[in-house]
């Protein structure tokens, strides 16, 4: 069973519904509603078909609502694009109408561009693709000498590099796509350029406002956003290693250590952490991946990230499903290396609570004793989260009465959500039945050891106290 899920971008070339059902069937465990793009009517049609094909395979998936952001792009020129030479001048003009742009100058959306800016200041557009040199700033111009030459077309996004940029990490459109966000109940909001916890925290505020139960993944694309990380993380519920525009304000060479780092922050936090952009790009074109392309999505399994995205490759791609299915084979082949099956996670550590010593010790056991599958009743889902920080090769099975849990635990590396309500359940026939349920699935067989967790109390958040240890076909069970 693969244990690294796989996130797909939704767009133009998944919109028929067997293309969809492609991808379900391939192995995407969370789709992406790319709110940059589109209309919200556009994105409910998407939402009403994943949760038809959901119920049709039995397959929970869940979906993340990916907000713009204060993404800063130039506007538009006359042609529809100009060539910019090496050592020409170049201006960004705010006050340029929007259509105007030609070889000279170009307007740009974020009007209060020229306040963050100095001279000498690089200004990276087109991914870094054409590179501007800040001579001076006055008014409402920006005069700059082309460093890197190019052909720019019209909405590129343009960054400064090393950051530094006040724009407001939720816009006004951001709330209004939230709220629609909020009532298609989608299970993960994705906050775009954050610089600080002041970002995540005022994130939080306009989601409650806007009634939006949504877990909140923060966007790690900005490089201030790297003062303050350990903050942001803790404030967040999952973060996603933006690498595109990260990687333009703080350099290609700097983004591998980051990554790293980021991953092995985010488990040591007890957070889901994303790793995404161009990780398989040339299959928007190609059937098949590049090499390089391969050893970058197997080292970041390698790394212990819970999941890793799709964007072009499945939203405008030619080969939706086949790129998931490579992706998905990858992942498989990466996870069999001895490093992502052991972990010596909070083992000097002391535990905060007991449904968390239950979930460290749970896996523990799991890893040294031989247990083909770990069994966890859970609420909210915070137990299984807390047990796939733990490198292991034993699957994770969140039994969980609510359908939002259920859909939270998807994006959770090497946990499988379950439907099961212990509330209409004798408790002495729970774990009967979810061994059942197991050997129905073809996941356990007769003598094959099995974990269970659960609290004595059904139905309570964070009361998970107990752990069982069964062999499947005896009813000997241990418990701690």
């Amino acid at each position: 069973m693969r244990r690294t899920k796989i996130i797909a971008t939704l767009g133009p070339a998944t919109d028929q519904l067997d293309a969809l059902e492609k991808l379900l069937i391939a192995g995407v465990d969370v789709f992406r509603l790319n709110y940059s793009h589109q209309a919200h009517v556009e994105h409910e049609r998407r939402m009403q078909a994943i949760r038809q094909l959901s119920l049709k395979y039995n397959h929970t998936v869940a979906v993340i609502a990916d907000l713009q952001g204060p993404k800063i792009r130039i506007e538009h020129f006359k042609t529809g694009k100009a060539q910019l030479h090496e050592g020409a001048n170049f201006k960004i003009n705010t006050a340029l109408a929007s259509d105007a742009g030609d070889e000279t100058q170009v307007g740009v959306s974020y009007k209060a561009l020229p306040n963050d800016i100095k001279p000498n200041d690089k200004l990276m557009v087109d991914d870094g693709r054409v590179v501007l040199r800040v001579l001076s700033v006055k008014d409402t111009i920006i005069d700059c000498e082309v460093a890197t030459g190019g052909i720019l077309t019209d909405n590129k996004g343009l960054n400064l590099q090393n950051g530094g940029l006040s724009a407001n990490a939720v816009t006004e459109k951001d709330v209004e796509d939230m709220k629609h966000a909020a009532k298609i109940e989608v299970d993960y909001i994705a906050i775009s350029f954050p610089r600080d916890v002041a970002d995540i925290r005022k994130a939080r505020e306009m989601m409650a406002a806007c009634n939006c139960n949504a877990q909140l993944i923060a966007k790690i694309e900005r490089a201030e956003a790297l003062d303050h990380i350990e903050a942001i993380i803790e404030a967040s519920d999952a973060i996603m290693i933006a690498r595109g525009d990260l990687g333009v304000e703080i350099g290609d060479a700097a983004l591998p250590p980051v990554q790293k780092k980021l991953i092995t922050m985010a488990r040591n936090m007890d957070r889901a952490v994303i790793t995404a952009t161009q990780m398989m790009e040339s299959m928007i074109e190609n059937k098949i991946p590049t090499r390089a392309e391969v050893f970058d999505v197997a080292n970041a399994v390698i790394d212990g990230t819970d999941a890793v995205m799709l964007s072009g490759e499945t939203s405008i791609g030619h080969y939706p499903d086949k790129v998931v299915e490579a992706m998905s084979r990858v992942c498989e082949e990466a996870e069999k290396q001895r490093s992502v099956r052991v972990s010596d996670h909070r083992i000097n550590q002391r535990f905060e609570t007991i449904s968390e010593a239950i979930a460290m010790s749970s896996m523990y056991v799991a890893n040294h004793i031989g247990a083909k599958a770990i069994c966890t009743l859970t609420e909210t889902g915070g137990t299984c989260l807390w047990m796939s920080r733990i490198s292991s090769g034993i699957p994770i099975f969140a039994f969980a009465r609510h359908t939002s849990t259920r859909r939270r635990v998807a994006l959770y590396r090497g946990v499988y959500p379950m439907k099961f309500d212990i509330t209409h359940t004798d408790p002495l026939e729970a774990n009967k039945q979810m061994i059942d349920l197991l050997i129905a699935e073809g996941t356990v067989q007769e003598g094959d050891i099995v974990i269970i967790t659960k609290g004595d109390l059904r139905g309570r958040r964070g009361g998970t106290n107990n752990m069982k240890i069964i062999r499947v076909g005896q009813t000997l069970a241990h418990t701690l």
